[in-house]
């Protein structure tokens, strides 16, 4: 198969964000697998190019307006194939979306140029089976396969998987913009790109693409709902049936303590010594003191933001250093959250590490050193910190929330089983509570190594989200049409235990289609789940009628969601729907177990009893 990327930033070219982690991955991961696979990016600034591939495309912009970029050859890495839109006025800036904190005002134009010739890459240079696009930037490109494509016989055909990794981000502009952008008024209407009276791009990928998918089983379920849908709930809910949730995996060539030449000492699972050295190591690089050794180090890396919880942390901070721990603090963000720590720092000389900054080496030296990592979001569609800490025996501290709840299963003591510690109510009582318990269980050796070496046995590599992703390629591409196919490099697919249901009227090809529908979805439930059946509600536009579900109702801090409804095999028009990675049933929340650890037998760390919690 011969899958097509698009996106605003990806590694080793270009990156603000995890996007840019997914976007070099999971094509390597692919073509592994034995597919072909190419990326279209922007040429931002500094990008290298070995050639130009096409000098000059006529790119309509709305009335008599015109743009000429180039198609640049970034040639082949890993087996993938990188094409650049290169267009110096649009993307040779200062940053890729915008300035000294803020967006650029010509942003809707940039990236509905950059879709523009994405296809155009389809079309002359690349031919794809599949587009896979991602987040607001490309929404575009299925948008404009279906109206202004949609006669081509060379591109109507082709079908669209569309990753949301963050529904917080949607690309809003005023009307004006689609008369900037060349696209017609007949889109502006609640079913297709209107949102309150603007135009919302990520709603048009949310309407026009063939399936969605978002980074977690949870993050698919969650954005269904009024408190993390952002106003696209109610759209979310009418494409749940084509809503798949796939957990982001993790670059285990790059985050491996086994491997990892950035940190002080390699070790594994089955030498666990090296980790003793790198906690030896973190202390001194943040000017903390050996006497600290006995004592667990909790470990953030992170972005300072409301999102991530740290409004929690602030609200416990005094209470959370009462107890007998070293806090590693490593980001940047917010200067309200900044000028927290630093006032931590100064309260409680000597336990409290910061670095303010953005460094990926010495993220690999907390990741290493500490014992704890504390990831207390209010949402997290995915998360990678929480996975690279399993790896590296650094035992997670979670909110159960989007990827943090999929990835992290909570210890049982009673049975020897789970990865970490976990939360569900998003206060600081409950945030106190978790760390508590990890602290509580720390102080027995050899309860702390079966939870490391729990976490350090699972494997979030990117092999099995490209096997999820390749099944619904294959989906996509049977709902349009086209002849299911089993590439050499892939098992066929076993088939579906129910039957499906065939709608009334449907071809053998829809037939088809539900059928590799339904095979994915299956198998994503078994690993990573899916996105949560429709709701019944009014016929009114979805993000309207989310709000006015909202009204009234009492803010939950862990909504919990009924099992989901088994999935419509019917294929959604892609034009007319209401208005933006299952049956597996949301964890529960379980409580953490308050049973005093069993001794050991010999005197546990700082000589102090497993029962106490400082």
């Amino acid at each position: 198969m011969r899958i097509l990327f698009v996106a605003s930033e990806g590694l080793p070219f270009s990156k603000t964000g995890g996007l840019a982690d997914v976007v070099e991955a999971l094509p390597k991961a692919l073509v592994a697998r034995g597919h072909e696979v190419a990326v279209v990016l922007p040429r931002y600034r500094g990008t290298e190019a070995v050639a130009t591939v096409i000098p000059s495309l006529t790119i309509p912009m709305g009335g008599k307006r015109l743009r000429f970029p180039a198609i640049a050859d970034g040639s082949t890495l890993g087996g993938v194939r990188y094409f650049f839109v290169d267009d110096p006025a649009y993307f040779d800036r200062e940053g890729s979306y915008g300035s000294g904190g803020k967006d650029y005002p010509d942003n809707a134009e940039r990236y509905a140029e950059f879709c523009r010739a994405a296809i155009e890459v389809a079309k002359h240079v690349w031919p794809a089976d599949v587009f896979h696009c991602h987040d607001w930037q490309t929404a575009l490109l299925p948008v404009l396969l279906r109206t202004s494509y949609s006669d081509d016989p060379l591109l109507k055909s082709i079908p669209v998987v569309f990753t949301i990794h963050n529904m917080g981000y949607q690309g809003q502009f005023p009307r004006d913009v689609l008369d900037r952008v060349g696209l017609p008024q007949t889109l502006f209407h609640p079913e297709g790109i209107e949102f309150y009276g603007s135009v919302n791009l990520l709603k048009g990928g949310l309407v026009y693409s063939d399936y969605l998918t978002t980074v977690s089983r949870k993050y698919a379920k969650e954005i269904q709902t009024r408190e993390f849908g952002n106003g696209l709930d109610g759209v979310a809910r009418k494409r749940a049936d084509r809503l798949v949730g796939i957990l982001n995996g993790v670059d285990y060539s790059a985050w491996n303590p086994a491997k990892d030449e950035l940190i002080a000492a390699n070790y594994s699972p089955k030498d666990l010594t090296g980790k003793q050295v790198c906690k030896q190591d973190l202390l001194e690089t943040f000017g903390l003191s050996h006497e600290h050794l006995e004592r667990p180090v909790v470990g953030i890396v992170s972005r300072f933001a409301d999102q991530k919880g740290f409004d929690l942390i602030a609200e416990k901070a005094h209470e959370l250093m009462k107890e007998d721990l070293v806090l590693v603090v490593l980001g940047t963000g917010d200067r309200k959250y900044e000028r927290l720590f630093i006032a931590l720092a100064a309260a409680y000389p000597g336990r409290v590490g910061l670095k303010i900054a953005y460094d990926n080496a010495l993220a690999h030296k907390v990741e290493a050193g500490a014992d704890m990592f504390l990831m207390p979001s209010r949402y997290e569609p995915s998360g990678l910190n929480q996975m690279y800490s399993l790896k590296y025996g650094t035992v997670p501290i979670v909110r159960a929330t989007g990827g943090l709840d999929d990835s992290i299963t909570a210890f049982d003591v009673g049975h020897g089983t789970g990865t970490g510690f976990k939360f569900y109510d998003y206060t600081g009582e409950a945030l106190l509570y978790a760390v508590r318990q990890a602290l509580h269980h720390y102080m027995d050796e050899r309860i702390w190594k079966r939870i490391q070496l729990n976490g350090m046995a699972k494997d979030f590599s990117w092999k099995g989200p490209a096997r999820e992703y390749t099944k619904l390629y294959e989906a996509a591409r049977v709902a349009r049409g086209f002849a299911p196919t089993v590439h050499q490099a892939e098992k066929p697919e076993k088939p579906a235990e129910k039957p499906v249901k065939e709608a009334e009227g449907e071809g053998p090809s829809r037939r088809r289609a539900a059928k590799a529908a339904q095979a994915a979805a299956q198998s994503s439930q078994a690993s990573q789940g899916v996105g949560q059946a429709p709701q019944e509600g009014r016929e009114e536009s979805p993000e309207r009628e989310s709000l006015e579900q909202g009204k009234g109702q009492a803010h939950q801090d862990s909504p919990k969601i009924a099992q989901d409804s088994e999935q419509s095999a019917e294929s959604p028009s892609h034009t007319g729907q209401d208005s933006g990675k299952s049956d597996e049933s949301p964890a529960q929340a379980a409580q953490e177990s308050e049973e005093a650890p069993r001794s050991s037998g010999r005197v546990p760390r700082n000589q102090k009893l497993a029962g106490t919690s400082n």
